[in-house]
This record gives structure tokens, C-alpha cells and sequence, in this order.
């Protein structure tokens, strides 16, 4: 059996979406990045203490998804907003510029074999004004969420480009997920009969 570690409805729709068989255990861990530390260093060791963590309370045998998403701007983590000021602030970055989504996904077999990558992806956010900013907090969607926006929702209105994975900056790359389950013969909608 498969445990996806998250509570992300966006990382539980996907797996639903590939047809795979999952349970869901939640994994707290502390997601507070190391000072110095890289973006693509954070992202993974989270998402493998994410994987830890629900390893150490799950039966022999079982294999354990997770993922964690991380926005930077400039080589800075921006996290989730604290609230209002925080996530206008984010904004008022972001706004009118590039910046970096990095995924990880933490694998962790039935033999205990481990498998991570990161997936990077550039999005550029459009400038608006800031009581558009503003209505977009009070709609509650950007609560949560790495960066401040969810390019999947209403965020997506926001966002001029992307180059690199969408799926990835929305929170779990597809592509190299299910390249991962075809090499550890977890069987999807794609799987090879």
C-alpha cells in the first residue's frame, strides 16, 4: 500500500487523478528552513523528513509518498504568509517578476529504499494593484500556501508564464512522479500491462 504524506488536496487530487491506490497520513514536521540553507536543500530534506515521519508510524512494507513546494525570489524562501501584511508584502515582490517554484518528492520503498528529486519551475507574476492584492487575500485561497497564491485557483489569474512544470509548481510534478512509480512498480492509469 502507498501513503501519500500530506494533508495538500491539490498532491491528493493528482494521485487521484493517476489512478493510484493511497491512503493518507498527515506529516508534521518543522518546516523551518536552516539558516544559509539552499532553496533546492530545504525542499528535499523536508520532504524526506515528511517521509520519515509518517514511515515511523506505518506498518513493514509499506512505501510513502511526499512532496513539499517552496517559491523563491532571489534565492530566498518566502514561505507561507503569517497573514495579511506578510502575503501583501509577498506580492509586492513577486509582482511583475520571475521567480523559482522547487518541488521535492520524498520516496521511501517497501524495503526502505529512498528515492528524492526536485523539479524547478519559473513563474512570473503579473503587476497589479493593490486592492486587487488585497480582494485576492480576502478570498482566503492564498492561506497556506508557499508564496502566497495557488497558480491552480484564482492565483492562476496572476501568472503572465510559466516555464517548467505546471503540476509541479501547483505541488507534485506528474511527470517524474509517474516515471518514479514505473521504475518502483506502483501501478497507475499509465502503468505498462
Amino acid at each position: 500500500m502507498l501513503v501519500l504524506a500530506s494533508n495538500s488536496e491539490r498532491r491528493r487530487d493528482f494521485m487521484t487523478l493517476l489512478g493510484v491506490e493511497f491512503t493518507i497520513h498527515s506529516a508534521d514536521v518543522d518546516e523551518t528552513a536552516s539558516e544559509g540553507e539552499i532553496p533546492i536543500d530545504y525542499v528535499r530534506r523536508v520532504a524526506l523528513a515528511k517521509a520519515k515521519a509518517v514511515e515511523s508510524k506505518s506498518k513493514p512494507n509499506t512505501q510513502i509518498l511526499a512532496a513539499d513546494t517552496a517559491v523563491c525570489l532571489d534565492g530566498n524562501i518566502l514561505g507561507k504568509p503569517v497573514g495579511k501584511a506578510h502575503a501583501l508584502e509577498m506580492y509586492q515582490q513577486l509582482a511583475g517578476r520571475w521567480h523559482d517554484v522547487h518541488t521535492a518528492v520524498a520516496f521511501i520503498g517497501s524495503q526502505g529504499q529512498i528515492k528524492t528529486f526536485v523539479v524547478t519551475s519559473q513563474v512570473e507574476i503579473a503587476s497589479m494593484d493593490s486592492i486587487v492584492w488585497e480582494a485576492y487575500w480576502a478570498s482566503g485561497e492564498p492561506q497556506g500556501k508557499a508564496g502566497g497564491y495557488a497558480i491552480q485557483g484564482l492565483g492562476g489569474a496572476f501568472v503572465r508564464k510559466v516555464s517548467g512544470s505546471y503540476s509541479s509548481v501547483v505541488g507534485l510534478p506528474l511527470v517524474e512522479t509517474v516515471e518514479l512509480f514505473n521504475r518502483m512498480g506502483i501501478p497507475h492509469k499509465f502503468s505498462r500491462s
